[in-house]
């Protein structure tokens, strides 16, 4: 069984981090130009955090997961995610590193992330955004912007973009690969250039955590 689903969680956060480079793309009715605002607010925003709804469907299990938390983001490679709930956990990006900590399992689980790690998270949104049109192939309809990977990037076949009428111009993520999982997250609250901390992305954990390295 190709069980990709723990790695949907990391694919969802890295994501996130490359979505609020999109602020100046909403309702963009020419692609290019679209780009090309991506870029720009991109360069504008120092930080940014919200709330997120998080749907991850598993295609192998017939089964959607919800998650429901908070995110943190400071780019290039600063990131966290706090998954609330009974079984809630974080998870924290930070450079070359991927830390997932279970609280309630005394587990955490860490990994490192580059061009080959691209099967499990779509890091590629974070490297140097450059010129978004080398990495993909672009295309628009409606309020949405749909991402094609032009080279290999892990299972990744497409990225879908909805952008919302006001406020923050993002209201929503897909995700889909090609075992066929999805992953929808939907964002609200989100708050921009706030001053977080590097220190609030420190890899510590507790005392007698169980590490698992990947």
């Amino acid at each position: 069984m190709r069980r990709r689903y723990p790695n949907l969680l990391v694919a969802a956060a890295f994501l996130l981090s490359w979505l609020f480079a999109i602020a100046g793309a909403a309702r963009a009715a020419d692609v290019d130009a679209g780009i090309a605002r991506i870029q720009k607010a991109y360069e504008s925003i120092k930080d940014l955090k919200g709330s997120f709804v998080q749907k991850s469907l598993i295609r192998d299990l017939d089964k959607t997961e919800t998650y429901r938390g908070a995110f943190y983001i400071k780019p290039p490679l600063k990131m966290k995610w706090i998954y609330s709930g009974t079984n809630g956990q974080s998870l924290t990006i930070r450079d070359d590193t991927v830390l997932i900590y279970k609280k309630t399992e005394n587990q955490a689980y860490r990994s490192k992330f580059d061009r080959q790690t691209y099967g499990q998270t779509p890091v590629a949104l974070l490297s140097g955004f450059g010129n978004i049109r080398e990495e993909f192939a672009v295309s628009g309809s409606g309020d949405s912007l749909i991402l094609k990977p032009k080279k290999p990037m892990g299972n990744v076949t497409f990225i879908k973009i909805t952008l919302s009428a006001e406020g923050f111009p993002i209201r929503g993520i897909e995700i889909h690969d090609s075992y066929s999982n999805v992953i929808s997250v939907a964002i609200s609250g989100v708050k921009i250039n706030t001053g977080l901390k590097d220190s609030f992305f420190d890899l510590t954990l507790p005392k007698g955590v169980n590490v698992f390295e990947q």
